[in-house]
């Protein structure tokens, strides 16, 4: 009984099986992550602009405006992360 115990254990760590139920849910999983990428990132882009115009409202020069925007933004880029 003991030895049936082990086994079990030992097939619940099987890498193939492991892979397995990780690959049936990757295409939702990548779904949803994409979606959700693609849904910061306008937020992001939106946030930019009035970020931006907030700024020229307070008299800052455009050029500068521009600058710290383009900065402001460089945070949600997903190339930053890695």
């Amino acid at each position: 009984m003991n030895m049936t115990k082990k086994s079990e254990e030992n097939s619940d760590r099987n890498p193939v099986k492991l892979f397995g139920m990780m690959l049936s849910t990757m295409p939702s999983l990548m779904f949803r992550l994409g979606k959700t990428f693609l849904m910061f990132r306008k937020e992001a882009l939106k946030a930019e602009k009035i970020f931006k115009k907030e700024l020229i409202k307070q008299g800052i020069d455009k050029n500068i405006a521009e600058e710290l925007s383009r900065i402001y933004i460089e945070g949600s880029k997903i190339s930053t992360f890695f």
